[in-house]
């Protein structure tokens, strides 16, 4: 089973011609609300995979956006453990997305910053706890001990890009870092590959946008091409990559299984508006792999070489 602690968010969501720029206002095409929220995507994500049962412990206002958010976790499949914070409203988070898919996001906490460890369920039968940082390092910190010392593996998604102490990252076992949370938490590697190294946790995971994935499992180096998609909304991509990739590991698949299907459930991510509402069933992903034909030994390749090279 995955257990996930984190955030639960409802995005309002903006599409533009481009994101403002300092000082800029912009004309919007249209506007929509969506389930969103790190914690809450990967627990749909984690949840759609399909074959683990899912469950999340998050922290939700009294206001009318709490039921919404709840419904949306629920109807994936995620068994929830929720901590009413009642002088907080639910989180919530004004994101731009402009024509080309790109997105600015700006979050307010609210009740997510109520959430502490002592929410936690029993931690028994659970394999993995799935966390990111739209919540109090104190607590990020505080649940991953409890999970060390319940035998589970911890998996944090250094997002959005924080500092983080030697005591937190030694308590991670596995690191799901984009390239610019990962030179900030390696500002003096030259390349992805030195930076993976520097880092003390057991495994290493970098996502790479369209080119793909890269992983560090212990001394096994795994490199992943992306899959070319027409991009509507990149908004929770990275969200849906953490969710599948933790999911299979918990199923039992080996790392480069499971990038490659958390490769592919990002890029259908980013095909749909939306965080929750984009993320793909295991039977979407599995389609979308056979469509996609052999593996793309070539851009392993490259891809690796890319790693590797210098970038100071």
């Amino acid at each position: 089973m995955v257990l996930v602690a984190g955030s639960a968010n409802l995005d309002f969501v903006v599409r533009a011609q481009h994101i403002p720029a300092p000082g800029e206002t912009v004309m919007g095409h249209s506007v929509q609300s969506f389930a969103g929220g790190k914690g809450a995507n990967q627990a749909v994500a984690s949840a759609r995979a399909g074959g683990i049962r899912t469950e999340m412990v998050l922290a939700l206002g009294t206001d009318s956006h709490a039921e919404f958010l709840k419904t949306s976790l629920q109807s994936a499949g995620v068994a929830l453990h929720i901590h009413v914070c009642a002088d907080q409203t639910s989180g919530t988070a004004f994101i731009c997305v402009a024509d080309n898919a790109e997105n600015a996001i700006t979050v307010a906490p609210g009740a997510n910053d109520s959430l502490q460890a002592r929410h936690l369920p029993p931690l028994a039968g659970f394999s993995h706890l799935l966390m990111q940082l739209e919540t109090p390092l104190d607590t990020v910190a505080a649940c991953a001990r409890a999970a060390k010392a319940a035998g589970m593996s911890v998996v944090l998604n250094a997002a959005p890009a924080r500092t983080l102490s030697p005591d937190l990252l030694a308590l991670v076992d596995i690191l799901i870092v984009n390239e610019g949370e990962l030179r900030s938490l390696s500002p003096g590697a030259s390349s992805i590959s030195l930076a993976m190294q520097a880092l003390p946790c057991e495994a290493v995971v970098v996502t790479l946008g369209p080119q793909g994935s890269a992983a560090r499992f212990g001394t096994h180096w795994f490199f992943q091409p992306g899959f070319a998609v027409d991009a509507v909304d990149t908004t929770g991509a990275g969200d849906t990559f953490c969710g599948m990739l933790v999911a299979q590991l918990s199923l039992g698949a080996g790392p480069a299984q499971a990038l490659q299907l958390a490769n592919a459930a990002a890029a259908l991510a980013c095909t749909a508006m939306g965080a929750q509402a984009s993320v793909p069933s295991r039977a979407a992903v599995a389609a979308f792999m056979q469509s996609q034909g052999p593996a793309n030994t070539d851009g392993e390749h490259r891809l690796r070489d890319a790693c590797q090279q210098a970038t100071a």
